[in-house]
């Protein structure tokens, strides 16, 4: 069953996978810190912007993912309908590309959601440290970041 998949079908899964559970876990992470920013503004309206920011963060994720995959499509002409057919080969590198950012950006937005979360409890009881809150979220970003970059540079490596 396998074997009948084409390499523009792995190409299209690795994209659909890069923008998908990227984009899952940003909606789960921006979610959990969403409950947590309801409680805070629910008792002091003032400090909204702060856990805004705040609640933002793990959506970056989803947004690395979608990249990821534009990227892949349009490079191989993919996004138009409109390209050649790739080899099983190559369909399934760019399936192995995309997969890094698909699931470190699962993985970390759930957790930078959990992180944002501590941090807009920060800012609940000390507005004033809203600086430091912030690091601890942004601390789990760069492993989404370095996931984004090795799913670029291994997209953008795949001979056509």
């Amino acid at each position: 069953m396998l074997s009948a998949i084409t390499g523009n079908g792995w190409a299209l899964l690795g994209a659909a996978l890069a923008a998908t559970l990227a984009g899952c876990g940003s909606a789960w992470g921006v979610g959990l810190a969403g409950q947590a920013a309801s409680g805070v503004v629910t008792e002091d309206p003032s400090k909204f912007a702060k856990v805004l920011v705040i609640q933002l963060l793990p959506g970056t994720q989803g947004i690395y993912g979608l990249l990821v995959a534009f990227v892949a499509l349009s490079r191989f002409g993919l996004l138009g309908g409109g390209g050649t057919e790739l080899s099983v080969q190559t369909g399934l590198m760019v399936l192995a590309a995309c997969l890094p950012i698909a699931i470190v950006g699962l993985v970390s937005a759930y957790h930078q959601g959990k992180t944002a979360v501590a941090a807009i409890g920060v800012v609940a009881k000390k507005p004033d440290q809203f600086g430091k809150a912030m690091l601890f979220p942004a601390m789990v970003e760069t492993y989404a970041i370095l996931s984004l970059l090795i799913s670029i540079l291994a997209v953008t490596s795949i001979p056509v």
